[in-house]
């Protein structure tokens, strides 16, 4: 596959830099682009202000800062808006924030009143911070893309999921059905079930009156006999997905396996997942997941990395190619 323009350089050569957020991931996508990743220090003085400094100059170069905006949130969301504020004052030509998880993300709508839309707030920061691009996996909701005036790559990691269990485990499933964790989630949940090829339930949660753990849960379809894959896209403290685990098992699902992107697992969420009666989970690294953690989820877990993908869309921005050709779109 030889491309006509494949030699021509907009601008200088890639830069990559990688978050204190993310260090394994940025130096995966690293290796994969056969780069090496710029040097730059940050420095958190005494009064918690951060401090960046590049070791060499990013004038006229393809710049791309790669942080998640997971735990510690607010941290890791400044050292972004910093790295990014720094590289337009040392005129770099282009600069592009690359946030694998992107923060946030929910408080997206006014479901409420006297309440703010944070998400647009932090896309407006990391353009007013000077970036020119943004790239993020699969946000909570999709108007998100609306919040940047700037263009980005809003991709999913869902395919690369699906990919590994269509490899690996699907030969070995009973007639496996997925199972969306609410009805917010039913087209994305759609989404996967269609490229599996199986059959897809929902569950519907209804709150009873305004105690917000009163739930009432419903299943709409069969999982009785069935292996059942659970798909969300983010996995925070594991309410839900304990949830549905203990409803799916009710109804006489067979094997249940969590499938999501984004394993946040803030508080006692890695306990809560590691006592469930469930067979395997699939996530990805967009937020890394701690030692501890890991430790606590031994051989439950599979986490899948997005570093080609990132890398692949990293190099195909930087060349000026198509990013939707990778997905035949």
């Amino acid at each position: 596959m030889h491309h006509v323009h494949h030699d021509l350089k907009v601008y200088g050569g890639i830069k990559l830099f990688g978050g204190t957020g993310s260090p394994e991931l940025a130096q995966k996508i690293a290796d994969y682009l056969g780069l090496t990743l710029s040097g730059h220090d940050v420095i958190e003085f005494p009064n918690e202000n951060l401090f960046v400094k590049l070791k060499g100059s990013a004038r006229g170069q393809d710049v791309y800062v790669i942080q998640t905006t997971s735990s510690p949130v607010h941290r890791n969301l400044m050292e972004l808006l910093i790295t990014i504020q720094t590289l337009r004052l040392d005129s770099a030509a282009r600069i592009t924030a690359v946030i694998p998880y992107l923060c946030y993300g929910r408080s997206d709508k006014k479901d409420q009143p006297r309440v703010p839309i944070t998400s647009r707030l932090v896309a407006d920061m990391i353009e007013a911070a000077g970036a020119d691009r943004y790239m993020t996996l699969d946000p909570h909701a999709g108007q998100i893309q609306g919040f940047f005036s700037i263009p980005g790559d809003v991709l999913t990691a869902s395919h690369l999921l699906i990919d590994y269990i269509n490899t690996n485990i699907r030969k070995d499933m009973q007639d496996p059905v997925v199972v969306s964790v609410d009805l917010g989630f039913a087209k994305k949940g759609r989404n996967y079930a269609a490229d599996m090829d199986m059959p897809i339930a929902f569950i519907e949660k209804r709150r009873q009156g305004n105690d917000s753990k009163a739930e009432a849960l419903t299943l709409i379809g069969e999982v009785e006999n069935r292996d059942v894959i659970i798909v969300d896209d983010e996995v925070d403290t594991g309410g839900s997905i304990a949830q549905a685990v203990s409803l799916v098992k009710e109804k006489g699902a067979r094997n249940v396996y969590l499938v999501f992107v984004h394993a946040i697992l803030s508080a006692n969420g890695a306990e809560r997942l590691a006592s469930l009666p469930i067979k395997q989970i699939f996530t990805t690294d967009t937020a890394p997941l701690s030692a501890e953690k890991q430790e606590l989820l031994k051989d439950k877990i599979t986490v899948i990395s997005v570093d080609t993908l990132l890398g692949e869309v990293i190099r195909r921005a930087h060349e000026g190619r198509s990013v939707g050709e990778m997905f035949n779109e």
